[in-house]
């Protein structure tokens, strides 16, 4: 069983940028419950208006991927289509 960690950020086009801030609370409080997950933090860039930092950890790669796979079904999924990804993934 390895850690998994993402850290990175996402850029969101200024069409979607009300939709996503709107969205945002529910789909880190969603992430937290998850089995698994042991931090999951998306916070607006202090700035970039447009860019969110990311950082999560999961305890390992099945945990990693439920979170892949449900966030892709979900509303915040729908919504952050567009968005540009910058992300590193480390298992350690």
């Amino acid at each position: 069983m390895s850690l998994v960690i993402l850290q990175g950020y996402i850029l969101v086009s200024e069409g979607d940028l009300e939709r996503v801030e709107k969205e945002l609370p529910n789909h880190v409080r969603t992430t937290l419950q998850e089995k698994g997950c042991l931090k999951f933090v998306v916070e607006k860039d202090s700035g970039v208006t447009n860019r969110f930092n990311v950082y999560e950890e999961f305890v390992d790669e099945e945990a990693f991927e439920f979170h892949q796979k449900r966030v892709s079904e979900s509303t915040w999924g729908k919504i952050t289509c567009n968005v540009k990804r910058y992300y590193e993934i480390k298992r350690i």
